[in-house]
C-alpha cells in the first residue's frame, strides 16, 4: 500500500483507534482503524469503534474547504480502514501546562492577527451551519480537532466519531469532550443534545482563540460582566 511515516495509537490518545501515515510515492495518506480487539481506555469494543468510523465518514461526504478529502473506506478481516488526504496541519490543542508556550501551535494560532484568526473561525462556524443543515450535532468538539497550516493559512476540522445525528438524548451524563467546550446539558443525563449544543461549543472556541486575545476590556466588561475569560 505504501511506506508508513506516522502511527497514532494509545501513545497519543485514548480512543481506541489507531491511524497510519502512508506515503504511496505519489500521494500521502491519513489511514484510520478501529484498532485491536480490546476495549479502549473509555470502554469501547471494535465493533463500536468500527461503527463510529462509518458514521463520521458520512460527514466527509458533505462538500466544505474546511473538511479533510474523504479518499476511501476499505473493509478489512477486523473492520475498516477510512482513508482520508494528508493534510499537513498541526493540532491546535495542547497541555494546559505549555498553552502560553511560544512554540506551541495553539498559542502561535491565538497570536496571529485578528483578521487572520477571524477567517480560519469563519470557516469552522461555516462548516458547522452546513452540519447542521444535514441533521448533524457536534460531539466531543474542542481544540483536539483543530488542524491549522501555518504556511497556507488553511484549517481543518477532524475526528467526527462522537458527531450524530439530532436532536438526541444525553444517555451517557457526562459526554466525551472537554471541559472547556462543553455545553452545560453535556454533563446532564437526560438532556437534549441539539444544535443549541454546537453554538456552545463553536462559542467557546471563539472565546478562547479569538475574543481572549482580540477583544478590547471595554467590550469584554461589557459582554461577560468582567468574568474572566478561559483560556
Amino acid at each position: 500500500m505504501g511506506r508508513l511515516f506516522a502511527i497514532f495509537d494509545e501513545r497519543s490518545q485514548d480512543s481506541g483507534h489507531v491511524s497510519y501515515g502512508v506515503d504511496t510515492g505519489s500521494a500521502r495518506y491519513f489511514v484510520k482503524t478501529a484498532g485491536g480487539p480490546a476495549p479502549s481506555a473509555a470502554g469501547t469494543s471494535r465493533d463500536e469503534r468500527v461503527s463510529v468510523l462509518r458514521r463520521a465518514a458520512e460527514i466527509h461526504h458533505i462538500d466544505h474547504p474546511a473538511l479533510v478529502a474523504l479518499h476511501d473506506v476499505i473493509t478489512t478481516s477486523d473492520g475498516i480502514a477510512v482513508v482520508y488526504d494528508w493534510f499537513d496541519g498541526e493540532l491546535l490543542h495542547c497541555p494546559r501546562e505549555r498553552r502560553q508556550n511560544p512554540a506551541e501551535a495553539h498559542h502561535r494560532f491565538k497570536t496571529l492577527p485578528a483578521e487572520i484568526i477571524a477567517s480560519a473561525v469563519d470557516e469552522v462556524i461555516d462548516l458547522h451551519v452546513a452540519l447542521e443543515s444535514a441533521g448533524w450535532v457536534n460531539g466531543d468538539f474542542y481544540d483536539g480537532c483543530l488542524m491549522y497550516d501555518f504556511r497556507s493559512g488553511d484549517i481543518r476540522v477532524i475526528d467526527f466519531e462522537c458527531y450524530r445525528q439530532g436532536p438526541y438524548l444525553n444517555d451517557k451524563g457526562r459526554l466525551p469532550g472537554s471541559t472547556r467546550f462543553m455545553a452545560p446539558e453535556e454533563f446532564e443525563l437526560g438532556a437534549t443534545i441539539d444544535s443549541r449544543t454546537s453554538v456552545f461549543n463553536l462559542a467557546r472556541m471563539v472565546e478562547i482563540f479569538y475574543l481572549a486575545e482580540h477583544e478590547s476590556p471595554a467590550a469584554r466588561a461589557r459582554r461577560v460582566g468582567h468574568r474572566p475569560l478561559a483560556g
